[in-house]
């Protein structure tokens, strides 16, 4: 079951960023991030007014990992602690499938410094190893030719789009496939 591959400290690093579990104390970093228009502009959420929806995201995230259905992880610099985004497992499905959903997002304060270049090998290493997946998908909307790139640089094929398979932002929206097989 997931829930016990999801329990105890679940720290990772790289060379240059460490990695953690979403927690409160993060909220005030989330929101600083998640309020930014660009750095949302591709996601499911429109930019946060106020601390609490980032509250609400944090609370999401620990509800994921209490109950062994996913894990979302702060990045953080190793050097200084200074906030850089959140990445990490935003399905976990055992049953009948053995596949993770991932999902990352980055600071716009830290773009182009290769945020994900450097800690997508270590997500896939944990979904592949320490999960036992056998398959590790994303979803990405139109227009966000940064990820599909990254995707594609770490191995992932693009299987196609699903038509209007979200609503979110006042509209429905398409979602383009990838996936990596462990």
């Amino acid at each position: 079951m997931f829930a016990d591959l999801l329990a105890g400290d679940l720290k990772l690093s790289t060379a240059r960023f460490e990695l953690a579990p979403m927690a409160s104390l993060d909220a005030e970093d989330i929101f600083a991030a998640f309020s930014d228009p660009e750095v949302v502009r591709f996601m499911d959420i429109d930019p946060q007014v106020d601390v609490a929806q980032s509250q609400a995201v944090i609370a999401w995230a620990q509800h994921l990992r209490a109950t062994g259905q996913g894990v979302r992880w702060v990045i953080r610099w190793r050097e200084d602690r200074a906030f850089v985004g959140t990445c990490g497992f935003n399905s976990l499905v055992l049953e009948r499938g053995c596949r993770g959903e991932i999902g990352y997002d980055v600071r716009r304060s830290a773009w182009g410094e290769q945020v994900m270049n450097e800690v997508m090998p270590l997500l896939v290493r944990y979904g592949f190893g320490t999960l036992g997946l056998r398959r590790i998908e994303a979803m990405v909307t139109p227009g966000n030719s940064w990820s599909c790139a990254l995707l594609e640089r770490h191995g992932f094929e693009c299987e196609g789009v699903l038509r209007q398979y979200g609503f979110w932002k006042d509209a429905f929206w398409d979602q383009i496939v990838y996936s990596k097989l462990g």
